[in-house]
């Protein structure tokens, strides 16, 4: 296409070139003012003539230079609105030697009307046209369907279609200036790597620099996680690693001294990599210079590096500033987490003897940095103090580039924003006056949840319904203005949710406050529950709504995040109270009442810890653990009762044949026994992850549990037990029982009808992100799991363990909380089994509001 101001140039030509047979009356004097007598628009079609005429400024009686600098100036500003091929002014006539009538002729540029995508799927044809602005309305240029070409066959070859070819053609609409338009792709064959030949290297075998090559791979029909293709951009990041790892082993000089592709008759093609590796390195002298805030020694400590270790340009990189790890131990991190955000350190050769390197580390520390002005934008819902309350930095206070790190993670874990966008700003960084402002960027998300959870257990299909407000302001829930459509921005959690089935309903409300007060990050939490469990008529398979067990709890807990060991940890305590009552119902565990009541009053004391980062849904590193103590009063070393005889009682009665009275007796018995419920249980459990290569993350996890008692006499609480197997749905509902996942089986299938007292899990899970998107997240997952119940510990053997094997899939919407589905094969029988040497064999798991 012309370039627009060669067309000036030309069009300036040919108007000075026409005036002369143009003009009908009187000759026209050049470089003469003209009075405007008349302006007329041709050529247009889809313009309103006026409407051109306003736009190029000029008006009726307006005196203008002929051939000047007004009529250039609106040729060019035409031609800047990009919707014309052509654009001419002409002289038509001019009177009484100084009234000029101008013709401007325009040439309209076609506008797109319909495209169509052929030679591959309509699918991704879809996507094709928004990737290409090939939208209707869109002013077609030879511009713009050349650089549409050249997008699409770029766009395949970077997909390993290197023959990939695209043909872009138009045609005339019935309809005005408009065409359509119709694109043939030809993505070709994928080009496949049939070899890769390396030619010099004695040092490092040839696997291992293939090994090294991330992205070009040989043909494998085995492997289908990565996919052989040719990508040149691709290509030549594999090079700078084979290089990497030359010098990862010592080789410094190592160089590729030629590299050629050659294409074979199948459609493959073969890479010829020649190297020269030179001699292999060791670290000399290592000296410090210009370090008078840490001594050689400190820097020595964490420059990790000694004389007389093998040369590696890539670590040394790396203990000098790791780029990969935002908290990485290196000098860099030294300096800025201690205020030097002016320091900058390198490492420099002083000298090569033989095999041998000398370096000098060259450090210029600067003068310490304060933080000035912190900001946030982007925050449209949440208020303002919920932020700066999270934040580590505060002006003022000595630069630390962790707590610029730690910052961006505490505001990731509200939940409030997407973490993936979350983004400190350095503006006014002044080395004069040692300042530095920070603008953190959010971009806020749906912290509201619509929970839907279903699941198979329990006699039947086990749903939730729940309304989860996690930004909630109770300040404001009187203020009417505030309801947008509710009252929101304080980062306080608000949640009602009910879950049923045909055999049970449950209630619950609960709410907390992170911090209590508004000075300390002490949380505050309340919650109501209430739940009703009918019995099953197997006569009927519906529930009898006669008999029925009734539990009513309530809890209030406070939870402070401790500065010791570290600012990570957090100790909470709470006071919870559950009510449990029989109505015509009798239960195995609890089965000489069938109508009558037990309380469970506990004290529970956790400490946890959580430094996973930054996104809590994908933490790509860090741990998370939870050890918990939950005890109920002694009661029976102060109530009296003998339990030792009162227990030799029941048995002796349960031996006999029943009667009304035996039967009246033991009920009382067990009134006695459990009327106020007599325990301790401890919890331990933790999660760490591990980011291993590109964005694959390994989850390691371990768990146990166990549920027991002061006075053996009383017996083990027939509540608060442990159910191992399935999906994990349902838990703390019903008889204060906890269900434990355990995929690859069914559910509480791993414990005996009555539960366990004693459980371990352990599990392994390798996870890799789709998309992190604000609107979804996606992973996909690989799990291996295996995990066991026991009634006491005469039972227990940690290696008697439940095996599983599976893969899923989790998708996170901020409407709708965590969504995924498991296919998990269970190695071993489950409890109820009647072949104990079959394999559970394979079960899939749907979860909705539910995270392993």
């Amino acid at each position: 296409m012309r370039n627009n101001y060669t067309y000036l140039i030309i069009t300036l030509t040919f108007l000075f070139s026409s005036f002369m047979a143009l003009a009908q009356e009187t000759t026209l004097d050049k470089g003469k003012k003209y009075t405007i007598e008349e302006i007329k628009v041709t050529g247009i079609k889809n313009f309103n003539e006026q409407t051109v005429i306003a736009y190029t400024q000029l008006r009726k009686g307006q005196q203008i230079l002929i051939p000047g600098k007004e009529l250039s100036d609106v040729i060019n500003r035409l031609w800047k609105l990009n919707l014309f091929s052509d654009v001419s002014f002409y002289i038509i006539d001019v009177k009484d030697g100084d009234k000029v009538t101008l013709e401007l002729n325009i040439k309209e540029l076609p506008t797109l009307m319909d495209v169509k995508i052929k030679g591959i799927k309509p699918r991704k044809a879809e996507k094709i046209i928004q990737e290409t602005d090939l939208k209707k309305g869109k002013k077609v240029t030879e511009s713009f369907i050349t650089t549409t070409k050249n997008f699409l066959i770029n766009k395949y070859q970077k997909e390993g279609y290197l023959n990939a070819k695209a043909n872009i053609a138009t045609y005339p609409d019935s309809t005005g200036n408009n065409v359509n338009m119709v694109v043939n792709i030809d993505k070709g064959e994928r080009v496949k790597v049939k070899k890769i030949l390396f030619n010099g290297n004695e040092q490092l075998s040839d696997k291992k620099l293939r090994k090294k090559m991330k992205n070009t791979k040989r043909k494998n029909p085995l492997r289908f996680y990565k996919k052989s293709k040719y990508i040149e951009e691709d290509y030549e990041e594999d090079l700078a690693s084979i290089i990497d790892s030359y010098k990862e082993n010592g080789f410094r000089d190592a160089r590729i001294i030629k590299d050629s592709v050659s294409v074979n008759d199948d459609n493959t093609i073969n890479i010829n990599i020649d190297l020269e590796e030179g001699n292999r390195y060791y670290f000399g002298d290592i000296k410090f210079i210009g370090n008078s805030v840490y001594t050689d020694a400190q820097l020595s400590r964490v420059f990790g590096i000694k004389t007389g270790d093998v040369y590696n340009g890539v670590e040394l990189k790396k203990r000098i500033q790791d780029d990969s790890k935002p908290d990485a131990q290196d000098l860099t991190n030294l300096y800025q987490n201690n205020g030097y955000l002016f320091s900058s350190i390198n490492a420099v050769e002083t000298a090569a003897k033989n095999d041998t390197i000398d370096f000098e580390i060259r450090v210029t520390e600067g003068k310490p940095a304060y933080f000035n002005k912190i900001t946030v934008v982007g925050n449209d819902r949440t208020n303002d103090h919920v932020i700066f309350r999270e934040l580590r930095t505060k002006p003022g206070n000595l630069y630390s580039k962790d707590a610029v790190v730690r910052s961006v993670r505490e505001l990731g874990q509200l939940g409030f924003f997407d973490p993936e966008q979350i983004s400190p700003d350095f503006k006014n960084v002044n080395p004069n006056d040692g300042t530095v402002d920070i603008e953190y960027g959010v971009v806020e998300r749906g912290a509201s949840q619509i929970e839907l959870q279903g699941g198979y257990g329990g006699g039947g299909f086990i749903g939730t319904l729940g309304l989860s407000f996690n930004n909630f302001s109770i300040r404001n829930i009187f203020n009417k203005e505030a309801y947008k459509p509710l009252p929101m921005g304080d980062g306080q959690k608000l949640a009602l949710r009910l879950q049923a089935s045909r055999l049970f309903q449950t209630y619950s409300f609960s709410f907390s406050e992170p911090w209590l007060g508004g000075k300390q990050p002490v949380q505050f939490s309340t919650s109501l529950s209430h739940t009703i469990q009918f019995r099953f008529d197997p006569r009927t398979g519906n529930a009898n709504k006669d008999e029925r067990f009734l539990i009513t709890g309530l809890s209030i807990g406070l939870a402070k995040r401790l500065s010791v060991p570290d600012d990570y940890f957090t100790l909470s305590q709470a006071l919870s109270f559950q009510h449990y009552n029989l109505k015509n119902y009798r239960i195995s565990f609890f089965r000489n009442i069938s109508n009558g009541f037990s309380n469970n009053f506990a004290y529970t004391i956790a400490l946890s810890r959580n430094n996973t980062a930054t996104n809590p849904i994908f933490p790509t590193r860090g741990s998370e653990f939870n050890i918990s103590a939950k005890i109920t009063p002694p009661y029976s070393l102060f109530d009296g009762i003998d339990y030792s005889a009162l227990n030799n009682e029941r048995i002796a009665l349960e031996s006999q044949t029943p009667t009304p009275a035996t039967q009246e007796r033991l009920e009382e018995i067990d009134q006695q026994r459990f009327k106020w419920l007599e325990y301790y249980k401890v919890k331990f459990k933790g999660n760490w992850y591990t980011s291993l290569v590109d964005k694959l993350v390994l989850k390691t996890g371990a768990e146990m549990g166990y549920l027991g008692s002061y006075n053996s006499a009383r017996g083990d609480s027939p509540f608060e037990r442990f159910y191992l197997g399935g999906d994990g749905l349902g838990n703390f509902t019903l008889d204060g029982r906890e269900n434990i996942a355990l995929r690859g089986y069914e559910n509480q299938s791993l414990s005996d009808q009555n539960g366990s007292t004693i459980y371990n899990k352990f599990s392994l899970e390798l996870r890799y992100p789709i998309t992190l998107k604000p609107s979804a997240s996606i992973y996909a997952l690989s799990f291996l799991e295996a995990g066991a119940g026991f009634n006491n510990f005469r039972e227990y053997n940690p290696f008697d363990l439940k095996r599983s094997a599976g893969f899923g899939l989790r998708i996170f919407m901020p409407a709708f909380g965590l969504l995924g589905i498991d296919f998990g094969y269970g190695f071993d029988s489950d409890n109820f089994a009647n072949d104990q040497l079959s394999p559970s064999g394979w079960q899939t798991h749907f979860i909705i509001g539910q995270q392993f």
